[in-house]
């Protein structure tokens, strides 16, 4: 279905990203991995994905921060693959602290590795989808880009910004052939939310799998995880004929968070 496209996803070594990156290689595409870690991991990643599913896996350690770095990212995959035709902009992170205690570091850190990372690879990206009347932009937001949170105020800010982005993107490439989405996940097992888990259950004092049936029923009425391959295959999705006629929409996959 994808075989010959090139799919980036960033912040993709592990957890949700790799598990879309997974799925957009099952399909046939070509894959650049990104993220901040130790190159030795990025490339035993990379390797990984290769072996598993046949296609040319690439990893890149830009950092996210810096445009210089998205820059020479975006260069070398073009150089490799000819062209980027998919964007999942998928990097995050985040810092738990009240509004006042918020430092600056974190919170310029936020908006750029959040939001302006995705700017600059959709915007890198665009031209060669413009010239050959094809390309996907996924944006990975989330339930906190539509509600709020306490101790949150970077997550929620930029997962909210993601969804504008995603809207003024859709109208401006509307007629070109390129479709631009955000995706909602509710709590997948990323080690990231798993190693949260396990730290709440020793701060009470309770078993882990206490400490992960409670966090989960009180966000999804499922009362189980979001799987991570389903939303890998929304994505695909997304990026298959059938999701041609799908632009500038919000999809929540969060197990029912939202009907709450």
């Amino acid at each position: 279905m994808l075989s010959g496209r090139c799919a980036l996803v960033t912040g993709s070594v592990a957890g949700l990203g790799y598990a879309i990156a997974e799925s957009l290689a099952k399909a046939g595409a070509h894959i650049v991995l990104n993220g901040l870690c130790d190159p030795s991991e990025g490339q035993a990643a990379a390797e990984r994905l290769s072996s598993a599913t046949g296609v040319e896996v690439q990893f890149d350690g830009a950092d996210l921060r810096k445009v210089s770095e998205i820059e020479r990212m975006m260069t070398e995959a073009a150089d490799r693959f000819g062209k980027v035709d998919i964007v999942v902009n998928n990097a995050v992170v985040r810092h738990f602290s009240p509004i006042e205690a918020f430092s600056t570091e974190h919170w310029e850190t936020a908006l750029a590795v959040n939001v302006s990372a995705a700017f600059h690879c959709t915007r890198l990206a665009v031209p060669a989808m413009r010239a050959q009347g094809w390309g996907r932009i996924i944006n990975v937001s989330s339930i906190y880009g539509s509600r709020g949170a306490e101790n949150r105020i970077d997550y929620v800010t930029t997962k909210t910004a993601l969804l504008g982005m995603t809207r003024a993107v859709a109208i401006e490439l509307a007629q070109t052939g390129i479709t631009c989405n955000a995706i909602c996940p509710g709590t997948v097992p990323s080690p990231a939310i798993l190693d949260r888990i396990a730290a709440i259950a020793a701060e009470r004092g309770v078993p882990v799998e206490t400490a992960e049936r409670e966090y989960i029923t009180a966000r999804h009425p499922t009362g189980r995880f979001v799987s991570m391959e389903n939303v890998g295959a929304l994505v695909t999705f997304l990026c298959s004929p059938a999701g041609a006629d799908i632009t500038g929409a919000t999809l929540p996959i969060d197990g029912g968070w939202q009907a709450r």
